[in-house]
């Protein structure tokens, strides 16, 4: 009970927590990219419309987040450098496309936001591509 209580951690702990956020918050926001890659076409006329770049080049900019940084954060390569674009992504999500709806629509953009954050501040942890290369 009284560890579960105390708030200091150790180096095991936070590594394990690093790579299950990382391995959660890819691989579900992948399936949100993929489909936007696998439907292009359909997507492409009716995707907002970001800083008036188009529908397409905006449908691009997500699919780039969401698939392409979202799979380098799972095998933990560059995730500092891959979670910005995810995290001004999100921003994006809640902020324009839903309207600060942050309880709302934008539910699940905030938790996505609130969980790139964290791995944007803290890193992959050891148990990644850049944990191992640091060695």
């Amino acid at each position: 009970m009284k560890k579960l209580l105390s708030i200091h951690y150790n180096a095991f702990s936070f590594n394990t927590a690093m790579l299950v956020i990382r391995l959660a918050l890819g691989i579900l926001i992948m399936s949100h990219g993929y489909d936007k890659l696998v439907h292009f076409n359909q997507m492409k006329t009716e995707f907002y419309n970001f800083l008036n770049l188009g529908t397409s080049v905006s449908l691009i900019l997500c699919i780039f987040a969401e698939f392409f940084c979202a799979l380098f954060i799972v095998i933990g390569l560059f995730t500092r450098v891959m979670a910005l674009p995810l995290v001004i992504n999100m921003l994006v999500i809640i902020f324009k496309v839903h309207a600060h709806d942050f309880f709302g629509t934008a539910e699940k953009g905030s938790l996505y936001l609130a969980g790139f954050f964290v791995l944007l501040l803290c890193g992959p942890g050891k148990v990644s591509v850049d944990g191992i290369a640091s060695k």
